[in-house]
């Protein structure tokens, strides 16, 4: 199968992905993409029959630890750092004015 990129194709992407690309760009890109669908072509040559699918190339495990209920730190003993503070709540800088919707 042999797909070659051209402009207008690339012109039709950039719409859609709502980029405006110079002429310069458009051509550069044009060669860049039609590289990786040779490439991509190159890979699919391949025989892989019998491959398993892999995540990693090394057999990597989640180390999850076995939920366990503790004793929670005090707030006291929390707060007893905290630079600024309000009753049992940590005090921090408002980042967000009001006209910011959130």
């Amino acid at each position: 199968m042999n797909q070659n990129i051209n402009r207008q194709q690339v012109e039709r992407v950039a719409h859609l992905s709502r980029l405006d690309l110079t002429e310069k760009e458009l051509e550069l890109f044009s060669g860049q993409l039609a590289a990786v669908v040779e490439y991509i072509q190159k890979l699919n040559e391949l025989k892989t029959n019998g491959v398993e699918p892999l995540a990693h190339c090394l057999p990597v495990h989640n180390v999850f630890r076995n939920d366990a209920v503790k004793p929670s730190l005090a707030t006291e003993d929390a707060l007893a750092n905290a630079p600024d503070r309000t009753d049992d709540f940590f005090k921090v800088p408002r980042i967000l004015d009001d006209s910011s919707g959130a």
